[in-house]
């Protein structure tokens, strides 16, 4: 089974994504966490095959989640979900090794199908 993690704070969105989701990929668990900080607590224990991740958060922003899962040597696959259209942001994303993609918010559903059917 497909273990699928979203963090992002804003509930809509990751209720949105958790819709598409079970639409494109039934048989997907689903993780979904408003708070970075309780993501990052239950990472190891979840596994999960890819994680999206918003930038734009209080507290523990996308960055810092990537960093921590650099120095933790965490090699999750993560897709960058995000309303941020900087250009900054998406050269920044290409310093990690496991950010497969830099996606703007809402996501395609056809791109999130191709995503889920890499898994």
């Amino acid at each position: 089974m497909k273990k699928i993690m979203l963090v992002d704070d804003v509930e809509i969105s990751n209720f949105i994504m958790k819709r598409m989701i079970s639409k494109a990929s039934p048989a997907t668990k689903i993780f979904d966490y408003t708070y970075p900080v309780k993501a990052l607590e239950v990472l190891s224990e979840i596994n999960p095959d890819l994680i999206f991740l918003d930038l734009n958060m209080p507290a523990v922003d996308g960055w810092q989640f990537l960093e921590t899962m650099k120095d933790s040597t965490i090699t999750i696959p993560v897709y960058i979900l995000t309303s941020s259209t900087s250009e900054l942001d998406l050269q920044k994303s290409r310093n990690y090794n496991n950010v497969k993609d830099f996606l703007i918010k809402p996501i395609d559903a056809d791109a999130l199908k191709a995503i889920l059917n890499d898994l």
